[in-house]
């Protein structure tokens, strides 16, 4: 008597994880290690991955009982050893401009805040890579929360797959994908944490984002903020590749060091040598440049002229944002004519300096102003303008 064939699985009972594992997050080559790890023959592996993959990233798929072009039994058995799993919505804000924030509940009972902006012709989400922050720059709300954990790469890349599902941008099953212009056409790692602090999570869900047959979205409609981990930033050329902003905001170190207090750590020289080999290693246009402008403290000519002679050779532009404030903030925002003074000095040498429009403030979903509902460590004012530097008392 012959042994039946079973073209998905093997016939030797393979050592199978304890619970069940959540596909979203695993790379192509992790879904396939598990799919084989749970019995999925060897030869099959590559081809139900990538079965698997479309689903979940193409058509946004969440039952294995719907992926029709599997075997109901194969369909079964995935079922027992695998979810298919999103941050939970807790809440969602919509502003009066449109701005969507959202926060979601992660394992552990965890929150963090996910913003999508509307704009005319594409939409941008902003994304978080970490519970909290340990930057502690004194301007941002969200650098008054400690830092808690990383998070996974399936719950980076669950913040992108929730927007959708709220956009309603999934295919129907059996229509072909929307066209090219889309509601969430591009992710900006501008959300809570420093993403180079969690570089292999983060490399991991960019790579996902960008996979061709799932969410698909190009290298150049990614952007990673980073407040300047320069070890990390060469890696990111070569192993995320996407565009690269830096969250820069003074032109000394004395005043960056108050500001962005990474800076102590890797100064101002050393942040301007590794951004100036980057966007040749990743092959990216420009680097940009944020840089909140804060009255009396980094907003005088002096500081746009010395702005200019620092990223001289840099292919870049330069992102003016106008300070958001929030209860307890020791700054104040720069008078618009300030900003404007500040912008053409810099337009004038030849850089763009678009000054960003401040969106869904009345729903604190603008920069700087994420912070989880759940957190409840609060700094007084005090103690934020002691670490600026802004109090001697």
């Amino acid at each position: 008597m012959t042994t039946p064939l079973v073209p998905d699985h093997t016939t030797v009972p393979r050592k199978r994880p304890e619970g069940p594992i959540n596909l979203v997050g695993l790379t192509r080559d992790g879904l396939r290690e598990a799919l084989i790890d749970q019995g999925t023959a060897e030869k099959q592996a590559k081809m139900r991955a990538g079965q698997i993959w479309q689903w979940i990233y193409a058509k946004g798929v969440r039952r294995f009982d719907l992926m029709t072009n599997l075997s109901k039994s194969y369909r079964a058995d995935l079922a027992e050893s695998f979810v298919i799993e999103v941050p939970e919505v807790v809440t969602k804000q919509v502003s009066d401009d449109g701005t969507r924030k959202y926060l979601v509940r992660i394992a552990g009972g965890h929150e963090v805040e996910v913003v999508y902006i509307p704009e005319e012709g594409r939409g941008t989400l902003c994304i978080s890579s970490q519970v909290g922050c340990t930057l502690t720059c004194s301007f941002c709300h969200t650098g008054t929360q400690k830092l808690v954990r990383n998070l996974t790469a399936g719950e980076i890349i669950g913040q992108v797959m929730v927007a959708r599902d709220d956009l309603g941008e999934w295919p129907e099953l059996g229509v072909s994908n929307p066209p090219e212009a889309r509601l969430l056409s591009n992710i900006v790692l501008m959300g809570m944490g420093e993403p180079l602090y969690n570089f292999e999570n983060v490399r991991d869900a960019m790579k996902i984002a960008m996979d061709p047959e799932g969410i698909s979205l190009s290298r150049r409609r990614i952007t990673l903020s980073t407040s300047g981990v320069v070890p990390e930033i060469a890696r990111t050329a070569t192993e995320i590749g996407c565009l690269l902003a830096v969250s820069f905001h003074a032109t000394t170190d004395a005043v960056r060091d108050g500001l962005v207090p990474i800076n102590k750590k890797w100064p101002i020289a050393d942040l301007l040598d590794a951004l100036r080999a980057y966007p040749k290693a990743s092959n990216s246009e420009r680097i940009t440049f944020e840089y909140v402008m804060l009255k009396d403290v980094n907003d005088s000519d002096e500081d746009a002229r010395k702005l200019v002679q620092l990223i001289k050779g840099i292919p870049a532009k330069i992102n003016l944002i106008p300070f958001n404030e929030w209860p307890g903030s020791p700054y104040q925002r720069s008078d618009w004519k300030r900003i404007k003074a500040f912008s053409n000095i810099i337009f004038d040498a030849g850089y763009a300096s678009p000054i960003r429009k401040p969106r869904g403030e009345d729903i604190m979903a603008a920069c700087g102003q994420l912070k989880s509902a759940t957190e409840r460590v609060r700094k007084s004012r005090r103690q934020i303008e002691a670490g600026a530097g802004l109090r001697t008392d």
